[in-house]
């Protein structure tokens, strides 16, 4: 398995001592993985701008990122035609679509969604949870059928709160059958599952760098060339244009430069081409049973606490990745994630998880008040990494907080 960095940081603890970092908080951000640290300080050296210099530590980087936009292509199993736009994460990349909609464009999304792919669309129908995967699909498909015009179906591939996973493929022939577009949202898929977006039918993707071992800034949009293409640039400036005269600009033809004004994260492109290399040479298949073992032994130590409840959509058997969301009686998720840290060790995450209607949707009848902040969930979240002695540290420290020992 490719190695992680901080995997020996120890923090402090209650009574002044230190303790080995228990981090399960991979879905907020992933840590670094080594081959990633060692390709930026590889590049680091012959830095420089990129496309406009003739030097030779320009035509290095030029080739470099270029390089990394061609692997992250392949990553993700995109189309030879298709525009692998680098932006800053899944929310930049999203909102860049959202630019790059056709005129009197409708999309179609699930309340279920992150914020990143809740709130960019200008012209939205918001659909309610569905009650289990086939009830998303006919829903889709009842809202797609009464839209005219250009439309496009916004969805996430893994829930960021429950890990659960959506049927996207499915989500995909429907759209295209009604003539839509589909946008996934990858963010939490693509460090857990291989991903290939010809062989779903996806027409983009959009994940972020900062989760997928590459904490450097990056992520990306992949898809369809011809909506970017025909869009006002995401941002105007160098790169972006073809020519600029008194009267002016004309925009560059090309959907890639035309939204990648200025100069670029350029290390973060060659931190995130790294990443998917890195786990791409390691194999899916140790990856995920690996993930599995320690999810299956998570969520077994959790059902055995009495007062602690694991949040769920779709119920405890439909597959999902590494994220389990849980609320403990009598006891707000902040109070559990600092205790967790001060007295434990344990890095999770606390709160609504930049997913209200869905933690309010799950949290209904619980104690507190969504609206206000008051309620919320606990979130752990596994990856390259988290070993047996994390996962079971977790259990014995809920159960100590859930049993007031």
């Amino acid at each position: 398995m490719p190695e992680v960095l901080g995997a020996d940081l120890e923090v402090p603890i209650k009574g002044g001592l230190l303790a080995p970092y228990a981090n399960l908080d991979y879905a907020a951000s992933a840590p670094c993985l080594a081959p990633v640290n060692d390709a930026v300080a590889a590049a680091l050296p012959a830095y420089s701008s990129v496309h406009r210099g003739a030097g030779y530590a320009s035509q290095l980087t030029t080739a470099r990122y270029e390089q990394a936009r061609h692997t992250v292509r392949g990553f993700v199993g995109a189309r030879p035609g298709d525009a692998v736009v680098f932006t800053r994460n899944t929310t930049d990349a999203t909102n860049l679509l959202a630019r790059c909609l056709p005129e009197g464009a409708t999309v179609v999304v699930f309340d279920t969604e992150h914020h990143a792919s809740l709130l960019p669309w200008p012209n939205a129908v918001r659909l309610p949870a569905p009650e289990f995967p086939g009830a998303a699909v006919r829903a889709a498909d009842e809202a797609l059928a009464a839209i005219d015009g250009p439309k496009l179906l916004a969805v996430t591939a893994a829930s960021n709160v429950t890990g659960e996973l959506w049927p996207i493929a499915a989500l995909a022939h429907i759209a295209h059958r009604h003539g839509a577009r589909i946008l996934v949202d990858a963010a939490q898929l693509v460090p857990h599952r291989r991903l290939n977006l010809t062989a779903l039918g996806l027409d983009y993707v959009a994940f972020s760098g900062h989760k997928l071992y590459a904490p450097f800034g990056a992520g990306a949009l992949v898809g369809r060339a011809d909506w970017p293409a025909d869009a006002e640039p995401y941002l105007r400036g160098g790169g972006a244009s073809r020519s600029v005269d008194g009267t002016g600009a004309q925009w560059s033809d090309d959907a890639e430069q035309r939204h990648e004004a200025g100069t670029p994260n350029v290390l973060g492109a060659i931190a995130l081409a790294a990443a998917c290399d890195a786990l791409s040479a390691t194999g899916w298949l140790p990856l995920v049973r690996e993930e599995e073992r320690l999810l299956a032994r998570l969520r077994a130590g959790l059902a055995g606490i009495p007062g602690v409840r694991e949040l769920s959509l779709w119920g405890p058997e439909h597959p999902r990745v590494g994220i389990v969301s849980f609320v403990v009686d009598g006891l707000r998720p902040r109070e559990v994630a600092e205790a967790l840290s001060a007295e434990y060790g344990i890095g999770v995450r606390d709160g609504r998880f930049c997913a209200h209607p869905l933690v309010a949707h799950l949290l209904d009848g619980a104690e507190g008040d969504c609206a206000d902040g008051t309620a919320g969930a606990v979130r752990a979240s596994i990856g390259l990494g988290t070993t047996t002695e994390h996962v079971d540290r977790l259990i014995r420290a809920l159960r100590d907080l859930a049993t007031g020992r």
